[in-house]
């Protein structure tokens, strides 16, 4: 499938490491001018030093008023990745008020608010875009230890599909993936102990985890025009797991 993002303006967060920072090459290399958002300057530098025609936007997610500020410095954005996420894992009975705002600060309240800026300037300049939101298969699926990250990204699900429904009028589809464990940095966090990662992979029929490019070529889809009809939907990307 022959995809060119040439002209189009994309800003991926999270994009300093793991799965963003894979998108942020690959959109890149498909021609599109990439604009990677990440809180820890160490990691933009590094994106930056392997394709410098990357953007860098460096700010924390958390400060609502200095990622409007940032978002709005580099409009218009065409297509917009809302990527990145933290994972506090804890006993049910051991969460934290501290561990569930940072959580939904980031997976949900951050995804609202740079989609906020995107949308309002598409809809502004009538010229149609595209958001895809990375979720995951804790939205559809109860893991222990995961009560705060499996609640925030059921929360994010449904602002999928809510933005989907008051978006799609203005030709800005949204859409999102949802991945099985992928062993990135924040994968690894919950799942590095092999006994652990077992019991997870006993119940995905494929016997496996996901490798970033399986969760990669999914959303280059989606942001695509070869998705054109495609909105308001949760693409699983987790080797059958949720038909069990």
């Amino acid at each position: 499938m022959n995809i060119s993002f040439e002209g189009k303006r994309i800003l991926v967060t999270g994009a300093g490491q793991g799965i963003g920072r894979d998108l942020a090459l690959r959109l890149s290399k498909y021609k599109g001018q990439v604009f990677a958002l990440s809180k820890t300057k160490e990691h933009l530098d590094s994106l930056i030093a392997v394709d410098p025609k990357i953007q860098p936007i460096c700010v924390n997610l958390r400060d609502w008023d200095a990622t409007k500020k940032a978002v709005q410095s580099i409009l218009p954005i065409d297509l917009l990745v809302n990527n990145a996420a933290v994972a506090c894992l804890s006993p049910f009975l051991d969460i934290t008020p501290e561990e569930f705002d940072l959580t939904f600060d980031v997976n949900v309240k951050a995804v609202l608010n740079v989609s906020l800026v995107v949308a309002k300037s598409i809809i502004e300049r009538k010229s149609g875009g595209n958001i895809v939101n990375i979720s995951s298969q804790a939205a559809q699926a109860a893991l222990k230890d995961h009560t705060i990250y499996c609640s925030s990204k059921g929360a994010l699900h449904m602002l999928t599909k809510a933005m989907a429904l008051e978006l799609g009028p203005h030709n800005i589809r949204v859409n999102s993936v949802g991945p099985t464990v992928v062993l990135t940095e924040m994968g690894k966090l919950g799942w590095s102990d092999a006994q652990k990662a077992q019991s997870m992979i006993s119940k995905i029929p494929l016997g496996r985890f996901a490798e970033i490019d399986e969760v990669v070529d999914p959303v280059i889809y989606l942001l695509s025009d070869r998705s054109s009809m495609i909105n308001g939907a949760y693409l699983p990307i987790d080797g059958g797991f949720l038909a069990g």
